[in-house]
């Protein structure tokens, strides 16, 4: 599994409609999606999967070298949904289509069904005419896992060993997995991820790799604020581990938004969700700039309209000189859930 930060063929995003996902109908989510789209578009190709019933809305709103493709789903969390790329090294590239079962299945998932989540992964591989593993008997969401490209996997406990995942499966054999279907010879295991990130604590919303051998963690040193001790459990976990290759990790701390809560006005803009309402006002979501996008040429970074957006941006700058930064207003985003990294999947750079 290369990098993110490796050169990549183009990038999939699912476009947002679920109503019980987006407030009022999606029209601020989508304008969001749009920016994030458009910004990608000026570096790589994009391919954009949507809806008949939104087909229209997305042509007119997104550039015209974006490539719109009618793909039935159950939301727009294309990180999660579709394939896990990995690479042969000589130009080839294949598709693990994993199990997706909404984050938790029966146990804790968010929505049902997800039969046509479920599908996704495999009908891309078929749009870019390229081989598919057939994974499905492996539950794993692609926000769960980061790969520095040199044989090295991140992940959380808390999500790969949750009960809604694969609780027949030890953590050593879920390793094995990851480390057989990733080509990885290592995996860290942190701890935890963001405090109520109903995902069971992705990966993608804490840590990730910037190099080799160098991560970002989302970072906050309010003591009283329950992410403290997680994102320290996290920082002592990797300051004392070494990767594939056997050298210590870098951690670059990157500063936290102050918590955000969702308001009244957004919760009324949420349809239910089996007769139960999504949100709940004053409920903290999982807000974090970790949860960026790294594109061919920029990095395309979420601002929440909070003093520490300047301060992120500028720590990101920090980290990566060679790129143009990009920052995009996402509390829309954030409301459904994740952010700009959980709607994007990066396709890397093969020989077609």
């Amino acid at each position: 599994m290369p990098a993110e930060f490796s050169p990549h063929y183009g990038t999939i995003v699912i476009w947002a409609e679920r109503s019980d996902s987006w407030q009022y109908g999606g029209y601020k989510a989508r304008e969001a999606f749009a920016k994030v789209i458009n910004a990608i578009a000026k570096d790589e190709k994009v391919i954009v999967l949507c809806s008949f019933q939104q087909y229209d809305n997305a042509r007119k709103m997104l550039d015209s070298s974006v490539k719109i493709v009618e793909m039935s789903t159950d939301d727009a969390w294309a990180r999660d949904v579709c394939p896990t790329f990995v690479v042969d090294g000589k130009g080839g590239i294949r598709g693990n289509d994993w199990g997706f079962n909404a984050w938790g299945g029966l146990v804790d998932g968010l929505y049902f069904p997800w039969d046509k989540d479920n599908r996704v992964a495999r009908k891309v591989c078929d749009l870019l005419d390229i081989d598919c593993y057939n994974k499905r008997d492996f539950i794993l969401e692609g926000g769960s896992i980061h790969s520095d490209g040199e044989g090295t996997i991140i992940t959380t406990k808390a999500c790969l060993l949750s009960e809604g995942r694969n609780p027949q499966l030890s953590q050593a054999e879920i390793e094995q997995k990851l480390c057989e279907n990733l080509g990885a010879e290592k995996v860290i295991w942190l701890e935890n991820g963001i405090y109520n990130d109903e995902t069971n604590e992705h990966i993608d919303n804490i840590c990730a790799f910037v190099k080799p051998a160098e991560v970002v963690l989302a970072w906050t040193d309010d003591q009283t604020d329950p992410q403290y001790k997680m994102s320290k459990s996290c920082l002592d976990i990797l300051e004392n581990s070494v990767d594939a290759k056997g050298r210590k990790i870098k951690v670059h701390k990157l500063i936290l938004p102050k918590p955000i809560t969702i308001t009244k006005q957004e919760c009324d803009g949420l349809d239910l969700c089996d007769g139960e309402p999504t949100r709940t006002e004053g409920e903290r979501l999982a807000g974090s700039y970790v949860n960026f996008y790294i594109s061919n040429n920029s990095i395309i970074l979420p601002a929440f309209g909070v003093p520490q957006d300047e301060q992120a941006k500028k720590t990101i700058l920090e980290i990566f000189p060679e790129r143009k930064i990009v920052q995009i207003y996402a509390r829309d985003i954030l409301i459904g859930g994740g952010n700009i990294h959980c709607i994007t999947q990066q396709i890397p750079q093969y020989n077609k």
